[in-house]
């Protein structure tokens, strides 16, 4: 398989990721509001796992005084994510560092949250740097424009 075919595969591979991620990002902005108006005290023991006590307490004292609040923003955060990633171009740029810096900084929250974070990063990671190049300036970045780009016709 000569290169532009693979780099083609790869572009559409991301592509699919990030439309995948984009829809779970907004899927679950929704279950987050849902938990929000159904109980939002379903919070109150998220953080307990955490590493720092520091998370913990900042957890129980800022967002356990107001739940409901922290989990909208929460909803929020992640629909726009969501929204970013599935609008592409430069967009889905700003989207995949928000979803790669939001698990990360989810892994703060202790040992069972990284069961989750660090597979789901092996993909994201990888993901965005193959998704990247065909986000710019809005455009696809396909076999012919990789060709073409290198003075190839």
């Amino acid at each position: 398989m000569d290169l532009p075919t693979q780099l083609d595969r790869r572009a559409t591979r991301a592509r699919t990721i990030r439309r995948f991620v984009g829809g779970f990002y907004l899927t679950m902005g929704g279950i987050n509001a849902g938990i929000v108006f159904a109980d939002p005290q379903r919070y109150q023991h998220f953080a307990n796992g955490a590493y720092l006590d520091f998370v913990t307490q900042q957890w129980n004292e800022l967002v356990m005084a107001n739940p409901s609040f922290w989990g909208l923003l929460l909803a929020a955060g992640e629909i726009l994510l969501g929204t970013l990633l599935l609008q592409g171009g430069p967009w889905a740029r700003i989207g995949w560092v928000g979803v790669i810096a939001f698990h990360v900084l989810l892994m703060m929250f202790g040992p069972g949250i990284w069961l989750w974070c660090i597979p789901v990063l092996t993909v994201l990671v990888p993901a965005a740097r193959a998704d990247w190049p065909q986000l710019d300036h809005g455009t696809q970045w396909t076999e012919t424009r990789w060709v073409n780009a290198n003075g190839h016709a």
